[in-house]
């Protein structure tokens, strides 16, 4: 088990590697516009997951996952030859979900946003159901003053 300070060093050294060199690597025009997200080794700096993100449609993200599935050991001799270690870890390309997720959240938020609206606008002109002050007070005798 490596230290894991370590494998996170290892792990941002994939992450420098690959992003620069997936231009050099796939050479094909059909290669969207990636990202390098995240890169995690596991603890014996046997397997690596790397997260990438694409620019565009689902046809250019199915496009991409191809070409990176289909390099993918061509893009592992890059890894190995630039890391120095002296196992070169296996490499997987998971599509990062950021995109979803914050479209989700701002969907989410615009219906917060609407329901505070409406909260707020049938509060305009609303009025105490009480008295405006409801806390109890001692009463004031005549006679102490």
């Amino acid at each position: 088990m490596a230290d894991p300070a370590r494998a996170m060093k290892v792990a941002d050294r994939i992450k420098t590697v690959t992003a620069e060199g997936l231009g050099q690597v796939i050479k094909d025009p059909d290669l969207g516009f990636v990202t390098i997200t995240d890169v995690r080794v596991t603890g014996d700096l046997q397997h690596a997951s790397i997260f990438y993100t694409v620019f565009g449609d689902e046809k250019q993200r199915a496009t991409t996952a191809h070409l990176l599935e289909t390099n993918r050991g061509r893009l592992r001799s890059l890894v190995g030859k630039n890391l120095g270690i002296r196992l070169t870890p296996t490499i997987e390309f998971i599509a990062d979900a950021i995109p979803e997720t914050a479209a989700h959240l701002d969907d989410l938020l615009a219906k917060a946003k609407a329901k505070d609206a409406e909260v707020a606008a049938s509060a305009t002109g609303a009025t105490y159901a009480g008295e405006s002050d409801p806390y109890k007070k001692p009463a004031v005798d005549d006679d102490e003053e």
